[in-house]
């Protein structure tokens, strides 16, 4: 059963992603270490004993579409409604709506063992709390008012609807079309697929952010508009009026987040009410709507990358307990009676390290990102390198993540051996929640070309070279620190970093010579490489950080554990992002 690990979260958040640093300065205004540490360990404990317990029914039941409306597993409804009292939705929303105005990086903590304890009920607050920063950025203030209260409370949720059959990834072909109103509204047609918690009845308003097109506007993504369309209308008064004309024609049968509702949803088929055509309202500017969106969806990235940290950690978990526990064979100088624990043996250790490891790394990652969103907002100065450092950090958090969050689950199968293939043990729902992540919020794919072509070129590369350069500045400590416990950890990170740097410069080169195809070839393999050498940078600072009571040698292990089995690979990447183009193109034939 999963159990948070509140002391790892609070200390990889203080002393390995810069929250410590933040504090220190001011920067959070009167925050105090003693909140942080309270807002963890109650996160944590609701996320244990709360969630966790439902998580298997969640599985088990799946959501359910009966005479036209969703049912949840059972306790959900209640359950929601109880994490919503707590107040959790608002932790970084603005005081105005009723939020707590909290450091984002507290968010994706929270984010990250509601996760853990089950995926697809965390689905909901995380579109929620995205709908409603779009909102809160783009909106106008009549909208803000009217909605922005119970979406921050999560009296209401929010939705995104972007996705349709035939665009998915592209979505300049987007045919959901938008009519004018003399009343300045808009009546909204069309239909939208994989609309996560598009339907349910766990709140009794769901406001869904729509993109859609005007009859008069220019082809492509610069002729795409965002509305605001809930499900029921809401009176003068804030009380709900009739039912809009939407509703959830179908919900999908998934490999995995059972539990969550993936919804068809039809908008303006005349179902409800007179007028045919569901009435919503505009959130920005006409034609504007994708960059309002992707304010949504860039924090969704990041929120994404969290499920890929928290699939690890889960599954890292159970599989630890179980090897613990199973016993096979004897291992190489066990001395006890009887077979030995599975943990033993040797390749088990490594599977299980290798877990524990990527974890880590994928948890840093990601909460350094979360910090530079804070920064950008919050730091006295330096909020453009802030700015770029989040951007830069954002699709490696979300791929980095959620790939480690597929090969940690898939080696808790493995770990567990038979019993892993076997549904009755728990281990193979993680792998199944797990498998959507690299493909949802932009595939993995479309991350490596951002990171590529829009992110390393960020101040003409000087972004991607200063992050390299506190890389370069972990490893120098590393190497004067003297601690033998960490082995060859400095020749082995200044190597990845090596590798890193060469294969950066050499990317910006490709594209500052027109040869964008040469880059892209190697994008996803460079995409790994970022990750596996900031995995390696972040576990170093972590392994030579003092938390007050003094070094912690299980860090200083994993951190070498880390150097001698995972950054190696860094030399071979290097070679497939500065080599492997010519033999990709040659081999397009294969296909044909």
């Amino acid at each position: 059963m999963y159990r948070a690990p509140v002391e790892e979260i609070a200390f990889t958040l203080k002393h390995v992603a810069g929250l410590g640093d933040g504090l220190a300065q001011g920067v959070f205004g009167d925050l105090s270490e003693d909140l942080v540490d309270a807002i963890l360990t109650e996160a944590g404990r609701f996320a244990s004993d709360e969630i966790t317990p439902l998580a298997e029914v969640g599985d088990r039941q799946g959501a359910r579409l009966q005479d036209g409306k969703v049912v949840l597993p059972d306790g959900w409804g209640k359950l929601y409604q109880d994490w919503a009292a707590g107040g959790w939705n608002g932790l970084t929303a603005s005081e105005e709506f009723g939020g707590q105005a909290l450091p984002h990086m507290l968010n994706v903590a929270a984010l990250e063992m509601w996760n853990s304890a089950s995926m697809a009920f965390a689905l909901c607050p995380t579109l929620t709390m995205g709908a409603a920063e779009a909102l809160a950025t783009h909106g106008s203030e009549a909208l803000k008012t009217i909605y922005l209260p119970k979406m921050v409370s999560g009296e209401w949720t929010g939705t995104m609807n972007l996705t349709e059959p035939h665009a998915g990834s592209d979505l300049g072909v987007l045919k959901t079309r938008a009519e004018r109103r003399d009343d300045g509204s808009y009546r909204i047609f069309g239909q939208k697929i994989y609309i996560t918690w598009g339907e349910h009845e766990a709140t009794e308003n769901i406001i869904h952010l729509v993109l859609a097109r005007l009859p008069d506007a220019r082809a492509g993504t610069r002729g795409i508009s965002l509305f605001l369309v809930p499900k029921f209308l809401v009176s003068e008064d804030g009380s709900l009026a009739e039912r809009n004309d939407l509703f959830c024609h179908s919900i999908e049968h998934k490999v995995g987040i059972h539990g969550s509702p993936t919804c068809t949803m039809i908008y303006g088929d005349g179902r409800f009410g007179s007028e045919k055509g569901a009435k919503g309202w505009l959130i920005g500017e006409e034609n504007k709507g994708l960059a309002c969106m992707f304010t949504m969806m860039n924090n969704a990235r990041l929120a994404v990358g969290m499920q890929g940290v928290a699939i690890c950690e889960a599954a890292t978990q159970k599989a630890i307990a179980y090897a613990k526990e199973r016993t096979q064979g004897k291992a190489p100088g066990w001395s006890g009676s009887g077979m030995s624990p599975i943990i033993e043996h040797p390749d088990v250790a490594r599977m299980l390290l290798t877990m524990k490891a990527l974890t880590q790394g994928a948890r840093a990652i990601s909460y350094a990102c979360a910090h530079a969103i804070d920064m950008s907002h919050r730091a006295f100065d330096d909020r453009r390198k802030w700015q770029e450092r989040a951007a830069l950090l954002t699709p490696i958090a979300k791929s980095f993540s959620t790939d480690a969050g597929v090969d940690v689950a898939s080696l808790g199968i493995q770990v567990h051996g038979g019993m892993g293939f076997i549904e009755e043990t728990g281990a193979a729902r993680y792998w199944r929640d797990s498998r959507i992540a690299p493909i949802y919020e932009g595939t993995n794919g479309i991350q490596a070309i951002d990171l590529v072509t829009r992110k390393l070129p960020l101040s003409d590369g000087e972004a991607v070279r200063s992050l390299i350069m506190e890389m370069r500045a972990v490893a120098e400590a590393v190497k004067g620190s003297n601690e033998i416990s960490l082995g060859n950890t400095a020749e082995r990170l200044e190597a990845s970093i090596d590798d890193l740097q060469a294969s950066t410069e050499w990317l910006l080169a490709q594209l500052a010579e027109g040869k964008p195809s040469e880059a892209l070839a190697g994008a996803t393999p460079y995409q790994r490489l970022f990750g596996l050498a900031l995995t390696g940078s972040y576990l170093a600072k972590g392994a030579l950080a003092d938390d007050g009571e003094g070094r912690n040698e299980k860090r200083a292990a994993l951190c070498r554990f880390a150097a001698d089995n995972l950054l190696p690979e860094t030399t071979a990447l290097r070679e497939t992002v500065t080599k492997g183009a010519v033999s990709l193109a040659a081999a397009r034939a294969v296909l044909a």
